[in-house]
């Protein structure tokens, strides 16, 4: 048992340097690409230290895992001692190492599990954002040409975009132009058939609603001709 414990303490004390190094490893990974994020003349460095990190990654995770597994096996062969019926006096404060070892296991195991997590966060992060910092450079060192056509066509688009806009609203005026005249055209119609009345019965009247009949054709021609003249002004301006 003896040897046991004195496995599981230099194991740990191992484990304990090894996620300290890792902790400041995935701190500097993360510190670094910050740092190198708006530094444009350092393209092939940053390349190099970041495949450099990515191994000491990679290596590190296996041995702490390593580490973690003789751990485990270790605590395991504690717990079978402890089962032997020859220690039984001595099983209670057996128990008590065994467990404090077990919790410094998954103390060990959580805190790796959420390093490395971070790490590979951090990574993925990074990968996305300098993939969409290449994709925004290789669109501002696009040709003239392209940018110059894509600056027309937006600007073509904005403007069909204001002539549909203007359309609809001279449609809705013309709408509306269009209920208030018909409702006027059977006001007119109703003092219209009145005043025929009065006029049969009155013919000096009917002279008088016969001149009135001859303004409001005019006016009628006048009003007319003005509202077709604004419509056709609007579609020039609309298309123009």
């Amino acid at each position: 048992m003896f040897d046991l414990r004195k496995q599981a303490r230099q194991l740990e004390n191992e484990l304990d340097l090894k996620l300290v190094s890792f902790s400041k490893l995935c701190t500097s990974y993360s510190s670094s690409r910050d740092g190198r994020r708006g530094d444009s003349n350092s393209d092939t460095t940053p390349l190099l230290n970041n495949s450099t990190q990515d191994r000491m990654f990679e290596t590190m995770s296996v041995e702490i895992e390593q580490l973690l597994a003789k751990l485990t096996g270790v605590n395991d062969k504690m717990a079978e001692y402890t089962s032997t019926p020859g220690v039984t006096s001595l099983n209670a404060a057996l128990m008590h190492t065994l467990q404090r070892h077990r919790d410094i296991l998954q103390d060990y195991t959580h805190e790796f599990h959420k390093t490395k997590a971070n790490f590979l966060a951090i990574r993925e992060r990074e990968d996305l954002l300098g993939s969409v910092r290449k994709d925004i450079e290789t669109y501002k060192s696009g040709s003239g040409v392209n940018n110059r056509r894509t600056e027309l066509f937006l600007k073509e688009h904005d403007h069909l975009r204001n002539s549909d806009r203007l359309m609809d609203d001279t449609i809705s005026i013309a709408m509306a132009t269009k209920e208030n005249m018909t409702s006027q055209r059977g006001l007119l119609k109703s003092i219209h058939s009145r005043v025929n009345t009065l006029a049969n019965r009155f013919p000096a009247i009917n002279n008088l609603i016969q001149r009135i009949n001859l303004r409001k054709r005019r006016d009628s021609l006048i009003l007319g001709g003005v509202i077709g003249v604004c419509t056709i002004l609007l579609l020039l301006y609309a298309f123009h």
